[in-house]
């Protein structure tokens, strides 16, 4: 089912247009899924499907697919960088005369046999392999000396907090393991371009990115590990594809991207309406409240954030139970 969008916040029509174009090369064969999405959570990945197929994927509001759009035009710009007069730009990056005419972008099997010195650049190759029963598809950012990168626009926030280390090692493993021809390199690297950066927390801060566009280099699982997540990943997509969803396991807290849950202290237990103190462990709260001889401590959950960004949230109610706790706030 396509998806359809709605511009309820009156975004321009000439914007609007760019948001809502989405030139992905996705697969409809329904035995084939995407990298990025065997990685998602279980519950996520079937719940959508699901969604899909009964046609209850609700409108997206256009203005929200900003750092998507922005994200895909980055990648299409550094490919057709590459894609343009490379030998021309690594020239003026001080790269010597005999490196540059040893560079090959996307060279072909026999370009390589034909001559073994050259440096070959792979950019945007799409390969897919079939795992008990259900194929397998994937298009990496970048692949150079053997190392697979991969590109991400986003907030400083996932790099400083670490949020999606484990996610961008899963993804950098699986294209090894689609490619293991041009993929050498036991390691992998993220191009970070921060969308928010600010040259004074730079200055002022060390833990901060001190660059606009930076490198973190990551470990890759091993052939072997990645297949043996990938034949459990299959398992369960296939063993559980028709489970009613209290059969499938829920998205974790890590999964969700659960902030950290605070705990508030109230000197008049009869009145909740603020807290008269915040705290961010049990034992700070409680042994505060034992001091004063008075008052209760409520726990507050962390936010589930990850249910806003999901595509199976219309048929989840999963995130039913986190709206009525208030740990999901949706506007």
């Amino acid at each position: 089912m396509e998806q359809m969008y709605k511009n309820e916040k009156n975004t321009s029509l000439s914007v609007a247009m760019w948001l809502a174009t989405d030139n992905y090369d996705h697969n409809p064969n329904e035995n084939v899924i995407s990298v990025t999405t065997i990685i998602k959570p279980i519950k996520q990945i079937l719940l959508a499907t699901r969604a899909a197929i009964t046609g209850v994927i609700a409108p997206e509001e256009v203005s929200n697919l900003v750092a998507s759009r922005m994200g895909t035009a980055f990648h299409d710009s550094i490919e057709a960088a590459w894609l343009g007069d490379y030998a021309k730009t690594l020239a003026k990056l001080g790269y010597p005369k005999g490196v540059v005419k040893l560079v090959r972008v996307n060279p072909s099997k026999q370009d390589l046999l034909d001559n073994p010195d050259i440096i070959p650049v792979y950019l945007e190759r799409r390969s897919q392999k079939t795992l008990d029963g259900l194929t397998i598809s994937g298009k990496f950012d970048f692949v150079g000396e053997g190392r697979v990168e991969d590109f991400k626009s986003t907030s400083t926030y996932s790099y400083t907090h670490a949020t999606n280390t484990e996610k961008y090692i899963l993804q950098g493993s699986i294209y090894r393991w689609l490619n293991q021809d041009i993929i050498t390199d036991d390691s992998m690297a993220i191009q970070f371009i921060f969308t928010d950066w600010s040259v004074k927390k730079a200055m002022s801060d060390k833990s901060y990115p001190q660059s606009r566009v930076l490198e973190m280099k990551l470990p890759l699982m091993s052939v072997v590990e990645t297949e043996r997540y990938l034949r459990n990943k299959v398992k369960q997509i296939m063993t559980l594809g028709d489970a009613p969803e209290e059969d499938i396991p829920s998205c974790t807290d890590e999964e969700l991207w659960r902030s950290a849950p605070q705990f508030k202290y109230y000197a008049n237990p009869q009145k909740l309406g603020r807290a008269t103190k915040n705290f961010d462990t049990s034992y700070e709260a409680n042994a505060h409240m034992v001091g004063k001889a008075k008052g209760v401590v409520i726990e507050k959950k962390g936010e589930a954030r990850a249910c806003k960004y999901c595509s199976a949230f219309n048929v989840c109610t999963q995130k039913d139970a986190y709206i009525l706790d208030g740990s999901l706030i949706v506007s």
